[in-house]
């Protein structure tokens, strides 16, 4: 394993401010979140939108009761993105409409179906614009509420680190393990559960590129280069999401500072744009040292296509209030992006 290889242990973007001890959802209503649709159901179409609220119930726990209490096959539920158990979630759920029927007798405990609005098609992965979250910190150090904010006017001017969270490498690690095994032919796709093999191969190879990712940008911030443009870098441009080579570093760096462009990093796979120069030393380098190269990705290319991803994720929105049972925070992410992981930017023990 390449060093920093537990989430956890990554360098933090404010290791130079102190932090403060807390606790994390302590009760499931402490950590609230609500997905934010990339559009809304039509009211007509032969699927139906399922706006559902659940209380610390797994993602997965979900997926099996909307298919035994509405009598319908997982492969025909779509969702937009996986959510915590350990909270109160809010978000879409399209199934068939022919389940329309049946949603007034639908009973589960810590699942509710707030609302049910046909739409034309069926809810993919990323159809959302980001999730908004209210988390509440129990148990917190005195000078908490002060810390916050320096830290908070720190992440407002450099976004904070978009690594992957521990929970995308599975449970100790487990899902990564898989994927590296596979990826080096020490396991094979007929040895993975056959019930859903698909679908924790796809889980595992992503968790490679995650790990991988994570490694990238910990580097980048152990050399301090998380505010700096390098020539030969990969750009995407914030409000279209367009990517490009960085061929003149004084020229780009004006523009990440003005909030225009943000740096990637590498989601290694056949299909990825690949950077010049330093930056492909650098992530050449970590390929390297975790035992592959990219034809590795080849022989899962379908799942494993490669694109590139922000190495800082920029905030819309990060409110701290001070409350007679802690910190709560308040603030707004874009799709992919880890809450746990810019509240480790705050607790020392996250």
């Amino acid at each position: 394993m390449l060093a920093h290889d537990q989430p956890q242990n990554l360098p933090k973007l404010t290791a130079d401010l102190p932090k403060f001890s807390g606790k994390l959802k302590v009760e499931p209503e402490d950590f609230v979140v609500s997905e934010i649709s990339a559009y809304q159901p039509s009211g007509e179409g032969e699927h139906l939108f399922l706006w559902i609220e659940k209380k610390d119930v797994s993602a997965d726990w979900l997926m099996a009761e909307i298919s035994r209490g509405l009598e319908v096959s997982r492969n025909d539920i779509g969702t937009a993105g996986l959510k915590d158990r350990r909270a109160v979630t809010r978000q879409f759920v399209s199934v068939p409409a022919t389940c329309e029927e049946k949603i007034d007798q639908f009973q589960s405990q810590g699942i509710t179906i707030l609302s049910a609005t046909r739409h034309t098609n069926k809810l993919k992965t990323g159809h959302l614009k980001g999730n908004d979250f209210s988390i509440l910190a129990r148990d917190i150090d005195q000078p908490a509420y002060e810390r916050a904010l320096a830290i908070q006017q720190k992440l407002i001017t450099t976004g904070f680190p978009n690594y992957f969270g521990a929970q995308r490498m599975g449970r100790d690690g487990e899902t990564l393990q898989t994927g590296l095994k596979l990826l080096s032919g020490e396991k094979t796709t007929r040895q993975l559960p056959g019930r859903n093999r698909r679908f924790l191969l796809r889980l595992s190879l992503s968790a490679v590129q995650s790990w991988l990712f994570n490694q990238v940008l910990a580097e980048r911030i152990h050399d301090g280069l998380t505010q700096t443009v390098l020539e030969g870098d990969i750009m995407q441009v914030r409000e279209t999401g367009g990517i490009f080579v960085v061929e003149d570093a004084a020229i780009e760096q004006q523009r990440f500072e003005q909030g225009e462009t943000t740096i990637t990093g590498p989601l290694f796979g056949p299909k990825m744009k690949t950077p010049q120069g330093i930056p492909a030393d650098r992530e050449s380098a970590i390929l390297k040292r975790s035992g592959f190269d990219l034809t590795a990705f080849q022989q899962f290319k379908k799942l494993t296509p490669g694109a590139r991803r922000p190495l800082l994720t920029r905030l819309e929105q990060l409110d701290i209030e001070q409350t007679n049972k802690g910190l709560r925070f308040n603030f707004r992410l874009p799709p992919g992006c880890y809450a746990t992981v810019l509240l480790s930017e705050f607790l020392d023990d996250v």
